[in-house]
């Protein structure tokens, strides 16, 4: 049986998605921001004999579903296509796929890309990190203008105010190394909740390169997290940015698929 979910139900939600809390990034990210009642978002469970086996969420006009195990895929699937607002559907390869052949949606790109996770420091690189910084709100404007001079980055949309935004709400963090004055290289974190957080943006500036400076920001963040108790993940596509990361101590769990 699927029904939408209250606060009532949170006990039950977190016992499931908790089990694997990096899978449930932005899932458990988004129930802690905004809970079960907003305009939105939404969120529905499939309940077999009153046990919570599978959730789905809607969060604007993108769906995130996850189960452990079979769920009722063709309920989720009339959901989403019930749906009239061109909606969205990512996830984890082995739940969408469950999904995928009761949609009647026509979707213009489906996209896979690797999902790995860290939930160990042992083997990060032994660094010395005393040169990177802590993102403030005041190095935002700094932090945006070296982004998008960075060539894998130039077609970023860096909106410094939701910047400064998420970083006061604590769902993003960013770490730096500068060079007079100026940033030239850096990683950051988002979608950051108590369990987990996203790595993104590990950039340096092209005259910076090969001298191991995205690594020390790396390692920071990721030593700082995980004596946080809290689990990373990242995509990747670039087999190569997959070494580097597996060097690190990152692991695949899984393919995460896009459909737009």
């Amino acid at each position: 049986m699927i029904r939408k979910l209250t606060m009532e139900d949170d006990q039950q939600v977190q016992t499931l998605i908790q089990q694997k809390p990096a899978e449930n990034l932005f899932i458990i990210g988004d129930i802690e921001a905004f809970g079960y009642d907003q305009d939105f978002q939404t969120v529905w469970g499939d309940f077999d004999n009153n046990n919570l086996r599978a959730i789905l969420l809607k969060y604007e006009k993108n769906y995130i579903p996850f189960a452990l195990d079979t769920f009722d895929a063709n309920g989720f699937a009339k959901i989403i296509n019930e749906d009239p607002d061109q909606p969205m559907l990512s996830g984890l390869k082995d739940i969408t796929a469950q999904i995928e052949p009761y949609l009647t949606i026509t979707y213009q790109k489906k996209r896979e890309t690797h999902y790995a996770k860290l939930t160990s420091n042992t083997q990060l690189p032994l660094v010395n990190t005393h040169a990177v910084k802590l993102l403030t709100s005041e190095d935002v404007d700094r932090l945006g203008a070296f982004l998008t001079n960075v060539r894998e980055f130039d077609s970023l949309l860096f909106n410094a105010e939701s910047k400064r935004r998420n970083l006061e709400k604590g769902v993003t963090r960013g770490y730096y190394i500068e060079n007079n004055g100026q940033i030239v290289s850096t990683a950051s974190t988002t979608a950051e909740n108590t369990k987990s957080a996203m790595v993104v943006a590990v950039a340096t500036a092209e005259s910076y390169q090969q001298k191991g400076l995205a690594t020390r920001c790396l390692t920071k963040l990721c030593k700082d997290l995980v004596t946080e108790g809290k689990q990373l993940c990242l995509f990747y596509d670039n087999p190569n940015a997959g070494k580097l990361y597996k060097r690190i101590g990152f692991e695949d769990i899984g393919i995460w698929m896009m459909y737009r």
